[in-house]
């Protein structure tokens, strides 16, 4: 397959899609990937954390193939997107009505223009750290190659007008001093407040999220969770549950679309009626048009995909297997000697190689990038495929594949350059 690999280093930019630049794969089953030269990974990317309940799951499967003959997309209202939306509504806290959309980016950008829609104001918080997809807004701090002042936030891509930082402000994550201090000092510029409730890696502090729940609240600005990753995989009722604390937006994406690109903008009613031109008139309506927004492949995949998490102890094994996960990581770091700890919940985690406490993102720039690329190379070469920063946890993983991935890492670490 060498010809493939030198057609996409011709057709490609940089010889990918944008995302993971390697290894090229040709077929999954369950956590079982396997690549065009015929090689097997257990798979912990998970097509970067879709695929919650495994690849090519007999149910999800179906659904697609009972749909497809029936039409691929209409551009209008089909059943199984009005059912996915009824099935989102009646898990997530915040969520009285939905809108879809294709990607969780389109998701992040819709949810920050339709908090500034309502609120009527142009400025959005933000934490540094935090990822909301790959919009001009969104793109604010999330890397930052320097380190600023708050709020000041730096864009992490060529390209965006320089006039999109003056939009955003930026707060320390898990700093309740910190963003009490700003939202306290621009509460009337703020059109809404963005966090991932779990940020990348990172659990939020006790009382963190409520601090940020009840400031927001105060001065009635509305509070989005970006839950694309989090959204069905924390809980049934996503991060909001687990954590229980409820913003007045969401965002989904990932799970909610078994695989397939959908995502969605949801939340309170009084907010989303700026999707309706009727309840609001032409000055506060909020305009949004996809072409495969609520795709019925996508929606039917969705839905099979709840229906499997609603199965008793779907969510109590999956929890079960990732602290044995995190507990064998972290006793095998212990043996190595090396200065390095596990951060995340026991179905979104990796190993940070830094000591102290790791709370925000300059907590996680202190980590030894070196050891992470070692480690990376070691385990996929050994047959482990995880992405730079995370382990994704699903359904479909046993206890064999941990098994084998903690020998891996112990290998890895055993020929550690030090």
């Amino acid at each position: 397959m060498d010809s493939l690999l030198d057609t996409a280093n011709r057709v490609l930019p940089g010889g990918h899609f944008g995302n993971m630049a390697g290894p090229t794969l040709v077929e999954g089953q369950g956590v079982h990937v396997r690549d065009t030269a015929g090689r097997g990974y257990i798979d912990f990317l998970l097509g970067s954390g879709p695929m919650f309940i495994g690849h090519a799951h007999p149910a999800v499967t179906a659904a697609v193939m009972e749909q497809v003959p029936r039409g691929t997309t209409f551009f209008a209202n089909n059943p199984a997107g009005i059912r996915l939306a009824e099935a989102i509504v009646d898990a997530v806290a915040c969520a009285d009505q939905v809108r879809f959309v294709s990607s969780g980016s389109e998701a992040d950008m819709y949810a920050m223009r339709l908090a500034r829609a309502f609120r009527g104001r142009e400025k959005i918080l933000k934490f540094e750290g935090g990822y909301h997809g790959m919009s001009d807004h969104g793109l604010m701090s999330l890397s930052p190659k320097r380190e600023a002042n708050f709020p000041q936030a730096i864009p992490d891509s060529a390209g965006i007008p320089a006039h999109i930082a003056d939009d955003m402000l930026v707060a320390p994550y898990n700093d309740i001093d910190a963003m009490l201090a700003l939202i306290e000092a621009h509460h009337d510029e703020l059109g809404g407040v963005i966090l991932e409730p779990f940020q990348r890696l990172i659990p939020p502090k006790p009382g963190f999220l409520a601090a940020v729940r009840e400031a927001t609240a105060r001065y009635g600005i509305p509070l989005i969770f970006d839950e694309v990753v989090t959204g069905f995989r924390f809980a049934y009722g996503g991060a909001q549950s687990y954590y229980g604390v409820t913003p007045d937006l969401c965002t989904l994406g990932k799970i909610i679309g078994g695989g397939f690109p959908l995502a969605a903008i949801a939340g309170r009613a009084d907010i989303m009626a700026h999707f309706d031109r009727a309840k609001v008139g032409d000055d506060k309506f909020l305009m949004q048009v996809g072409t495969l927004s609520g795709n019925p492949i996508a929606a039917a995949a969705g839905l099979a995909t709840l229906e499997v998490l609603r199965e008793p102890g779907a969510y109590e094994g999956v929890f079960a297997l990732g602290r044995w996960m995190m507990e064998g990581l972290t006793a095998r770091i212990k043996d190595a000697g090396i200065a390095a700890q596990v951060v995340g919940e026991p179905v979104l985690f990796d190993v940070v190689y830094a000591g102290g406490e790791i709370a925000n993102y300059r907590d996680m720039q202190r980590a030894n990038a070196r050891y992470q690329a070692h480690v990376n190379r070691h385990m996929r070469a050994g047959g482990i495929l995880k992405g730079d920063s995370k382990y994704y946890m699903s359904l479909a993983h046993t206890q064999a594949d941990v098994a084998l991935t903690l020998d891996a890492f112990e290998a890895a670490l055993a020929c550690m350059p030090r």
